[in-house]
């Protein structure tokens, strides 16, 4: 392989028009050969954006073609795990949308072949590089907190109809519903925050009265000194927090989603000095005490961005750097859904062995 990384997408829904083409467009060392999908109207945006893309009408199209280093799966949950086996049964590199797989057993399938066949396999969470989360991390890191003993996440939405012409996330399917979707995500960053808990205790639930999936969840990650409360739901017109966090020290508060997604998806090019910096508005605030100092007052949240995934990923298939979101790592989410689902389905407490 050249130095440089010859990439194709597979699906142009959301994540792949928002979430990938974007940086694998921009960012030195990349090309952006190939993407896959029938729908005219994703194949219009991509022929005005990346003219020199070609576009193919599946997956297929793109596992074949031996000039592919990396082959990124943007597919429906329920065939992340085919489109990524097939291309790592081809020698391809692979990241992988989150969540990872819809089981365990396809997770560790999946990281197993990536071990023979000597290629990088990796979960795009991408919510470990937006700026609340960057945030936290550095916060917790400082110990401004203390020792944390309550820690609240929410992805609050508010969506009471169907979405028009169908949306396979509300469909009954294999890794369909809230959980897997927004679930993966405030899972991910917990595990990335404190590390795999000791057991879980959950409600997934349906509220809407049309819904075929789930469409809210209330997630407990019992640690030894504190539980992670995971919530979010498609009912809430007045979304909760995205992070609360209280400590023996003091606590931090924050409102407001990372500006990235929505900058992306109106066409925003993710190339400048100032990307994802956040509005002051949406700071979040803190009350804590340092050494006999009282601090209350707004924090000035770190500039997320998702570009740091893919000059990883470039450098990790280069041979120039670690890996920072490990297949292992997105092993571990699955596992917690899995856990999750049982334990609400059984209306008790599961420890994780």
């Amino acid at each position: 392989m050249s130095t440089i990384i010859h990439t194709g997408i597979i699906g142009f829904g959301l994540s792949g028009r928002v979430f990938h083409a974007p940086f694998i467009d921009v960012l030195e060392g990349f090309e952006l050969s190939k993407i896959s999908t029938t729908n005219p109207k994703s194949i219009r945006i991509i022929e005005e954006r990346y003219p020199v893309t070609a576009v193919v009408p599946d997956g297929k199209g793109i596992i074949d073609d031996p000039e592919i280093d990396l082959v990124i799966v943007t597919s429906p949950n329920e065939v992340h795990f085919h489109w990524a086996r097939e291309a790592l049964l081809a020698g391809k590199h692979v990241v992988v949308e989150k969540p990872f797989t819809v089981t365990v057993a396809e997770a560790d399938e999946l990281i197993e072949i990536a071990k023979r066949q000597n290629k990088i396999l990796t979960v795009y969470h991408n919510r470990r590089f937006t700026s609340d989360t960057k945030t936290v991390k550095k916060l917790l890191a400082s110990g401004l907190l203390g020792e944390v003993k309550d820690y609240e996440t929410h992805f609050d939405r508010y969506r009471p109809d169907p979405r028009p012409n169908g949306y396979w996330r509300e469909d009954p399917r294999p890794g369909s519903g809230i959980f897997y979707d927004l679930g993966s995500h405030l899972i991910d960053q917990a595990l990335y925050f404190f590390g795999m808990p000791q057991a879980v205790t959950a409600e997934i639930c349906s509220q809407r009265p049309w819904a075929k999936a789930d469409d809210r969840f209330d997630v407990r990650l019992h640690y030894p000194t504190f539980t992670a409360t995971l919530k979010a739901g498609m009912l809430c017109r007045i979304p909760g927090p995205t992070y609360l966090i209280h400590g023996t020290k003091g606590s931090y508060v924050k409102y407001g989603l990372d500006v990235q997604e929505e900058n992306l998806d109106k066409g925003a090019i993710p190339n400048t000095n100032d990307w994802g910096r956040e509005p002051e508005s949406i700071w979040g605030t803190i009350h804590t005490e340092f050494e006999g100092v009282k601090i209350q007052g707004k924090v000035e949240s770190e500039n997320g961005d998702y570009r740091e995934y893919f000059i990883n990923l470039r450098d990790a298939i280069l041979g120039k750097a670690e890996l920072a979101v490990k297949p292992e790592e997105a092993r571990n989410v699955i596992r917690i859904i899995e856990l999750a689902f049982q334990s609400s389905k059984e209306k008790r407490t599961l420890e994780v062995s």
